[in-house]
């Protein structure tokens, strides 16, 4: 009995290894709205605020909505969100070293909400989501552009 359990356990261990070898050698691919979040936050410039910007949050979620939040120091709290179903275009205008990422939609799907500020509450839509960028090459670019087109291509045919 004792050399049967040992075989077993044996048995047990060669194939466990050899699933882990056999998975591990491939590479999954990276979930695209997890590519989009990563490289947004990668090469996100909090400098371009200046010294006013306290923190910000750039999420995107695995249901397709594409949600940025910036707090300051004085408490003024923005917020802008779309879903990536929207997703038109993007723009970048600067160069490698600095720029603005534009994230344009078919309509007015952009929310916009400005909280705890001096001139007021704001509460309105818009045609485009303006992201600050440092650092980045065209090859990021260009897979930030392909990624947000597959997951509106993806979330467009979900809706159908």
């Amino acid at each position: 009995m004792k050399k049967f359990t040992l075989n077993l356990k044996k048995c047990v261990f060669f194939s466990a290894l050899l699933t882990f070898i056999v998975f591990s050698g491939f590479d999954l691919p990276e979930d695209d709205t997890v590519v989009i979040q990563n490289l947004l936050n990668k090469y996100h410039d909090s400098e371009a605020q200046g010294k006013e910007l306290k923190r910000f949050e750039l999420n995107v979620t695995n249901t397709g909505f594409c949600r940025y939040r910036k707090v300051y120091n004085n408490g003024k709290v923005e917020y802008y969100a779309f879903n990536l179903s929207r997703f038109k275009t993007l723009d970048y205008y600067g160069n490698a070293e600095r720029g603005e990422l534009y994230l344009r939609t078919k309509n007015d799907d952009v929310i916009v909400q400005v909280r705890n500020d001096r001139k007021g509450e704001i509460d309105s839509t818009t045609t485009y989501m303006v992201i600050p960028l440092k650092n980045i090459d065209v090859e990021q670019l260009n897979a930030l552009a392909e990624s947000l087109r597959n997951v509106n291509s993806s979330t467009l045919s979900a809706n159908k």
